[in-house]
Parts: C-alpha cells; sequence; structure tokens
C-alpha cells in the first residue's frame, strides 16, 4: 500500500507538470521523449481496438489487459526514464481530472 501511495503521489505530480504542458503548447509540437513516434507507432499497432477518447477501465485493469500492457512497456526500458511508473489517465478525454474521471494506470 505504501509503494502504491507513493507511485499515485508520483503520479499526480506529473499528471499537473503534463497537464499544464499540454494545455500551453500546441500538441505536435510537443515532444515528451525523444522515441515519442516509436511509442505512438508501437501503442497504435499493439492497441489496434482501443478507444482512447474515452477509457474502459477493463482495457487497463483486467489480466488480459495487463497481459498486453507489460510487455508493451518493456520495450522502451532503457529508451525512457520512468518508463514503467504509474501515470494518472482521464477516462474521458473531454473532461477535466476529477476523483470520477480518473484512473490510476500502473
Amino acid at each position: 500500500p505504501r509503494v502504491e501511495l507513493a507511485w499515485a503521489m508520483k503520479a499526480h505530480q506529473h499528471a499537473q507538470v503534463y497537464f499544464n504542458l499540454i494545455s500551453s503548447v500546441d500538441p505536435k509540437f510537443l515532444n515528451l521523449t525523444k522515441v515519442d513516434d516509436q511509442i505512438y507507432s508501437d501503442f497504435r499497432r499493439t492497441f489496434r481496438e482501443l478507444k482512447v477518447d474515452v477509457l474502459d477501465p477493463e482495457d487497463l485493469k483486467s489480466e488480459q489487459a495487463k497481459e498486453k500492457w507489460r510487455p508493451f512497456c518493456l520495450r522502451f526500458e532503457g529508451l525512457v526514464e520512468d518508463f514503467n511508473y504509474g501515470t494518472l489517465l482521464r477516462l474521458d478525454c473531454s473532461k477535466d481530472y476529477t476523483e470520477e474521471n480518473t484512473i490510476f494506470g500502473e
């Protein structure tokens, strides 16, 4: 529980920083890592059917989903700092970060 709480706190800090960043810069000019294009291509290839505008928690948290997410994240070990940290995600991208609209992905 302590480790998960620490991850959640760090994820909250990251979410605030990145939300401010993506809110102030046109995303087409924004690179968060040196391998953003590779991450996106691999993501789209691996998760072809995943709706990203409105997420279903089962697509992130189920055992079947975790079997796909783990190998995907491991591809970026050594390429992306904090490649396996948890993150806060908005379930519905058209809404703000609220308790009801946020999920912790690990």
